[in-house]
């Protein structure tokens, strides 16, 4: 009730004695002055007592640095690579990655460590089985690093190899032999395809079989797709009569074997018009030049197998690159050390055996928990995010929230890596020696052999595209399966000990973008019939414009058709591990930062994204998908309005334009 109704709270309705006393103005109203000052020095004394305890609450709820050995490692790399005399507002990436030299870009530097791991592994003595595969697997990398042996060998290997295919014409000897019979000695005996590439994998379309593919990269994919030719089904015998000079059976029954093939067998053409040309000329050549057609197949030969020959070979082989590099203005690939071709070969040929020593050193059951952890703070923030998407239909986005919670998610490594009977297969058909080139050939024989069994029998996992240790992840649309690599999950991108700032910038947001790889239909002309086309093609057209008004360094191009599905799971994957960042501050305390780098946890949180982004401008391959790096920080970046009110951008700076777009 209300004062103005006369009533009073109960309390006041009987007197305390203590309110019966005398007072000031009362006989006996000193003692009423003296409890009065003694109540106000009491209250002081509370609230002064008060204020301590809540500036000991605030330090001890507040960021604190972390100085663990991990930390500091990574504040190095962060120093290393970044120059904070850069204003963050207007140019961020410099501000995180203007440093950065050579190899010091995150993706690179962290392949090439997680080699360095690898080689670690593959030289410690007497850490393998004996008898095992695991035996094998080391003394194939030792044989790769024998160069004295190598070198000692010269070309007798290669000589050896010649005779097998009747001569050549330089080596002194040859006979002419049948060209297809050559041909199918080349695809299933040495891996070398002259004229086209031949390999399984599922067919691209419901219902995901497994299917041969052919393809040659010659003309480029945006030629194709705008033809509307990315692939064509044919069978053998229909691919026989439009390209008669290869006995397509013969060659692929020898390759695949023991796959059964006959002439109604589906094949996956990439380019048929190619094909087609391709065995006329061998047609012409055959008939006029026989010689010049078994040369050049030979020729080729000995340029892929030089790099299992001697110094003399592998000189040759860089000459010629580069003579190509120079020709079609490539720039030069940078010499690398013997120890990493060895690690490569050796995981390419005994991947089991490496998978499982690569996740017993790298990724613990206490790493694969935090990322698992990470991982569904990321999931859930999306299906939350989706329920507030303007442009969705409400079936469309019931569809959706299903369609992320059906998700699986592969971690670390494939289930088979994990079983030691299988990482210690013994490799039975694989005999190495008496050379590094007989070794290899053998590795190359016994790998094609298990990739096309394993192709033959029923499969209950997913078939990883990527190795444990590789650092891309990817979604995988038949199986609807993320995979995240051991490889990637490890310093600088996620560490079980860094502040979670680091791990939600860096980690998250490649979760989060993949994550929005569900989705790319969506995106499409027509992906969408229920949806508000009207205000999607309003986002998808802002998002075009935004990405079109930021300034890009000298040099550097842009195709916004080509990136526009990958700029619109940056955007939306930054904005998702944010919301689940800023949901973890929230409901979580003990945050801690990076000691002397001067950020608080949101802002540390944008420069581990940035950090991901790093990498040296102008060195992306002309048919990548994604934008140069400078628009993979600035677009983002610019569109999320939290970036600049942790930065204090001022209004206008290019990270805080006037206007900004919301598609995810």
């Amino acid at each position: 009730m209300s004062r103005a109704g006369g009533m009073r709270p109960p309390w006041n309705q009987e007197r305390s004695p203590e309110e019966r006393l005398p007072t000031a103005t009362e006989p006996g109203g000193q003692w009423s002055v003296v409890r009065r000052v003694l109540t106000a020095g009491l209250l002081f004394s509370v609230l002064l007592g008060f204020s301590v305890l809540l500036v000991y609450i605030f330090r001890s709820c507040g960021p604190s640095p972390c100085k663990t050995p991990v930390c500091w490692d990574l504040l190095a790399r962060y120093l290393a690579s970044g120059n904070t005399s850069v204003a963050p507002c207007t140019d961020f990436f410099s501000f995180a990655c203007g440093q950065a030299k050579g190899t010091d870009y995150s993706f690179q530097a962290l392949a090439e460590e997680n080699k360095s791991r690898l080689r670690r592994i593959l030289e410690a003595p007497g850490s393998w089985h004996l008898g095992s595969g695991e035996e094998k697997a080391f003394q194939f990398y030792s044989s790769c690093m024998d160069t004295d042996a190598i070198e000692a060998a010269g070309a007798a290997p290669l000589r050896q190899v010649i005779e097998e295919l009747g001569g050549w014409r330089i080596s002194g000897n040859w006979t002419s032999l049948d060209f297809n019979r050559t041909l199918r000695l080349l695809m299933s005996q040495y891996g070398y395809f002259p004229f086209f590439r031949a390999y399984l994998r599922p067919r691209p379309t419901p219902p995901y079989t497994p299917v041969i593919q052919l393809f040659q990269f010659l003309r480029p994919l945006e030629q194709r797709r705008a033809q509307g030719k990315l692939f064509q089904m044919v069978t053998i015998d229909q691919l026989q009569e439009m390209a008669p000079a290869i006995d397509w059976l013969s060659c692929l029954q020898a390759t695949f074997t023991p796959m059964p093939l006959s002439p109604s067998q589906l094949l996956l053409v990439h380019d048929l018009e190619y094909l087609k040309n391709m065995s006329q000329l061998v047609e012409e050549q055959l008939s006029k030049h026989r010689d010049f057609l078994q040369s050049h197949m030979i020729l080729g030969l000995v340029r892929t197998l030089s790099p299992a020959l001697d110094s003399k070979f592998q000189e040759a082989r860089r000459s010629l690159i580069q003579k190509l590099g120079e020709l079609t203005e490539r720039p030069p690939m940078p010499s690398r050390p013997r120890w990493m071709k060895c690690v490569e070969e050796t995981g390419t040929f005994f991947e089991p055996t490496l998978a499982a020593l690569f996740v017993r050193e790298a990724f613990s059951p206490s790493t694969q928990s935090a990322a698992m952890e990470l991982f569904t703070a990321i999931k859930n923030a999306l299906i939350s995010r989706l329920r507030r998407i303007p442009w969705m239909d409400e079936k469309t986005r019931k569809e959706a929230q299903n369609r992320v919670t059906q998700l699986q998610v592969k971690m670390g490594a494939p289930e088979w890596a994990l079983e030691p009977s299988l990482a210690r297969q013994e490799y039975n058909d694989i005999q190495l020696g008496p050379s590094y080139l007989q070794s290899f050939l053998s590795c190359v024989r016994s790998l094609r052999a298990r990739i096309v069994q394993s192709f033959l029998q029923s499969f209950p996992y997913h078939r990883w595209q990527v190795s444990p240790w590789g650092v891309n992840a990817y979604y995988s649309i038949p199986d609807h399966v993320v995979v995240f690599p051991a490889g990637l999950l490890q310093p600088p991108f996620f560490h079980p000990g860094y502040p979670r700032a680091v791990n939600f910038g860096a980690a998250g947001s490649i979760m989060a973008h993949e994550l929005l790889h569900i989705f790319y239909q969506l995106l499409l002309p027509g992906g969408c019939p229920a949806c508000d086309t009207r205000a999607l093609q309003g986002a998808l057209l802002c998002l075009t414009h935004h990405y079109e008004t930021i300034p890009l360094p000298s040099g550097t191009s842009f195709n916004g058709s080509r990136t526009f599905l990958e700029n619109a799971a940056d955007i939306g994957g930054l904005a998702i591990a944010l919301q689940a960042y800023s949901k973890r501050l929230l409901w979580n305390h003990g945050e801690t930062i990076l000691p002397n780098l001067g950020l608080s946890p949101q802002q540390l949180f944008f420069r581990s994204y940035a950090q991901v982004m790093c990498r040296e401008p102008g060195t992306q391959e002309p048919q990548d998908p994604h934008s140069p790096p400078t628009l993979r920080v600035h677009g983002p970046l610019s569109n999320t309005p939290a970036f600049a009110r942790h930065f204090h951008c001022p209004q206008g700076a290019l990270l805080n334009p006037s206007s900004r777009c919301q598609l995810w």
